[in-house]
């Protein structure tokens, strides 16, 4: 993010907006990948994802640029279910959204092709999640599998983004390996790494252990050096180590607006809806934040401390606001 977006996304806060959205476009995805948070029971609270009405063709359209018009988001996160069920809508939607300057993340598994006309705006960024080397991820996320990745990705220059789960870390150096293939493809412009992040009563073959997740965060130490391609500094290190230690007091939780697959539904405390572990947070945004966070100005002032401040400000204008009588 630039400066001149900084300043505008402070702004944004001090009058008791969140400069960041993210839509879970649509309910449906072919896949059905353990551990995935956006179908766990609690997601949305007593409202299961797959139960909401979502939308598809011009209303799905026109109701992401209503959304943009009411609370003009700087950045835009697309998640799903699985956006590319709804590439039309979005070869329609994405151009729209570029021509109004808003940078647009859209998370994919690549389960189908990624429109080739895509490849020319400037402020989309293809996020492809790849859960291990081929062997574990095509068990995990078939029918996207290796092979139909690959396919699916030609002519892009898109993010690869591994989530850690307890199976990967159980073999020293996959990591490394995961980095090492990815590096040498040159669909891939970046390589992101999160680490699992459970819900509250999960157990699942998934969940990192405290051993896991410190053998895993040494191992992610050294790839930066060794892949330039790995975009994980120590900050960020340092915020998977020492993770908020709940929701309000996450700023990326605490600056995006999330709503699910109906346009209206909010999804708390964060993306993660539910009941997320935050003690255990493998949110790379989170960490990313987090560290900026702990930066201080001048050397004296926690920039954490700058946004939580300049939230309760706008927070307490938007209430005077609505209390008037003139409102």
């Amino acid at each position: 993010m630039t400066k001149s977006a900084i300043l505008v996304a402070w702004g944004r806060i001090l009058r008791g907006q969140k400069p960041l959205l993210s839509i879970e476009i649509t309910k449906e995805c072919p896949l059905q990948c353990p551990g995935c948070y956006a179908y766990e029971p609690g997601h949305l609270g007593d409202n299961p994802l797959r139960q909401l009405v979502d939308y598809r063709g011009a209303q799905l359209v026109e109701g992401v640029l209503a959304l943009v018009r009411r609370y003009r988001p700087l950045h835009i996160s697309i998640i799903g279910g699985e956006p590319l069920v709804r590439y039309r809508e979005l070869s329609e939607l994405l151009p729209k959204l570029e021509r109004m300057g808003i940078e647009v993340q859209l998370v994919t598994s690549a389960v189908r092709p990624v429109p080739e006309e895509w490849a020319a705006l400037r402020c989309l960024h293809v996020v492809v999640s790849v859960d291990g080397l081929a062997p574990e991820h095509d068990r995990r996320r078939a029918p996207a599998t290796y092979s139909r990745i690959l396919q699916n990705i030609r002519g892009h220059r898109v993010i690869v983004h591994c989530t850690i789960t307890r199976q990967q870390v159980s073999r020293t150096g996959y990591l490394a390996d995961f980095a090492r293939f990815w590096s040498e493809r040159g669909e891939a412009r970046k390589i992101w790494f999160s680490l699992f992040t459970p819900q509250a009563g999960n157990d699942s073959a998934e969940r990192l252990t405290s051993d896991d997740r410190a053998r895993a965060l040494a191992e992610l130490a050294t790839l930066a050096q060794r892949f330039p391609k790995v975009h994980l500094s120590q900050q960020v290190l340092d915020g998977y180590r020492r993770p908020p230690v709940s929701p309000a007091e996450c700023i990326f939780a605490q600056s995006t607006l999330c709503l699910s697959a109906d346009l209206a539904t909010r999804v708390t405390p964060c993306q993660f809806g539910g009941q997320p572990v935050c003690s255990e947070c493998g949110c790379l945004a989170s960490a990313g934040m987090t560290a900026i966070g702990r930066y201080k100005l001048a050397g004296l002032v926690r920039v954490a401390d700058v946004f939580f401040l300049s939230r309760r400000l706008g927070e307490s204008l938007v209430q005077k606001v609505q209390s008037s009588p003139l409102a």
